[in-house]
């Protein structure tokens, strides 16, 4: 006989996977998630208080990031990650994150570990008041090696049709405005991984300037932004918002910037990070290459006018952010480092 379970399909470590994570889930709950409603599809109730509400949706995953969380058998903040990539993202639109769902698949399911990686995604969906109203754990043997999974996720948040932040607004001499990474976040990891390479014992060793040990630094959370960004954005008039991802200044801040203009980066106006110093070490790349890969210490930008650049450093520093003036708009498309 010829079954699921003997195919490599346990479905009882499903029902195991279910028990562990259902208490971590139900504590992002809001007064908007109905209850007993559903099962196959997970519900949200729209906010009241919005005259022309818009959704914005974002979807992520953390990319090559898991290899180190794998390598290193530490699950248990890469959740954050994958949270951080889409929550991240909407808020640059001025948008709310109501609702979150992730994708947890797999070659052979370890309920132990995935329940750990479940329950980071539910810590960082109730930090940043997200309800995590259900997901998809999939178990394919054959398509992932056992002990390896992949983690992606996906949100809807909210945002007034009028408080729509979207870069149109910008003009020459507006003043940008970056908020501190914590680290590589999840970007760059295939340079990452070339650079620092993933034997546990190397990156379990101290690297005194880092402070920390190499496997520690690498696996630093992605940045949560979204509570600082959504009270930046209620007090002053931002007109964009940039998320430093994939590609880097070179290929983000542009996103946001109306057409015929660039942007101007004054390198020395904010500190690198030291791990960016040791990858930009080992990889010998020029400023060009590494601002076009890593995040290099600015996790996020805002674009607003000169008199409110100041005051809007200074009040992201308030709320717990490191806030830098870095920039400016200029006339000549693209991004100058200098």
């Amino acid at each position: 006989m010829i079954d699921y379970k003997s195919a490599g399909v346990d479905v009882t470590r499903g029902y195991r996977l279910v028990e562990l994570i259902k208490k971590g889930a139900a504590a992002t709950y809001d007064e908007n998630v109905p209850a007993g409603l559903g099962s196959f599809g997970g519900f949200y109730n729209i906010p009241a208080g919005y005259k022309e509400p818009v959704l914005v949706a974002g979807t992520d995953g953390v990319g090559t990031k898991l290899r180190y969380a794998i390598v290193l058998d530490k699950h248990d903040t890469i959740g954050t990650d994958c949270v951080a990539m889409c929550v991240n993202d909407v808020v640059c639109q001025g948008a709310k994150p109501m609702f979150f769902l992730d994708y947890f698949a797999c070659g052979r399911l370890e309920p132990e570990v995935a329940a750990v990686v479940v329950n980071g995604v539910a810590a960082a969906c109730r930090e940043v008041g997200c309800a995590l109203i259900g997901g998809e754990t999939a178990e394919m043997p054959g398509m992932y090696p056992e002990g390896e999974y992949d983690l992606a996720g996906f949100t809807v948040g909210i945002v007034e049709k009028s408080k729509v932040i979207n870069g149109s607004s910008i003009e020459k001499g507006d003043v940008l405005v970056g908020l501190a990474s914590s680290g590589v976040h999840s970007n760059g990891f295939s340079l990452v991984r070339k650079l620092l390479g993933e034997d546990r014992k190397e990156l379990e060793k101290y690297e005194p300037s880092l402070g920390c040990t190499l496997g520690e630094a690498v696996l630093t959370p992605t940045r949560l932004y979204v509570k600082s960004a959504l009270a930046l954005a209620d007090e002053f008039p931002i007109k964009g918002i940039a998320h430093i991802t994939g590609g880097g200044f070179i290929e983000n801040i542009p996103r946001i910037i109306p057409e015929g203009l660039g942007v101007e980066i004054e390198l020395s106006s904010f500190p690198r990070l030291p791990i960016f110093r040791l990858l930009a070490e080992k990889s010998g790349l020029p400023d060009e290459k590494l601002y076009n890969t890593f995040n290099m210490g600015i996790g996020m930008v805002m674009a607003v006018s000169p008199d409110a650049a100041r005051p809007l450093a200074e009040r992201a520093a308030a709320l717990g952010e490191q806030a830098y003036v870095i920039g400016k708009v200029t006339d000549k498309p693209g991004v100058a480092l200098k």
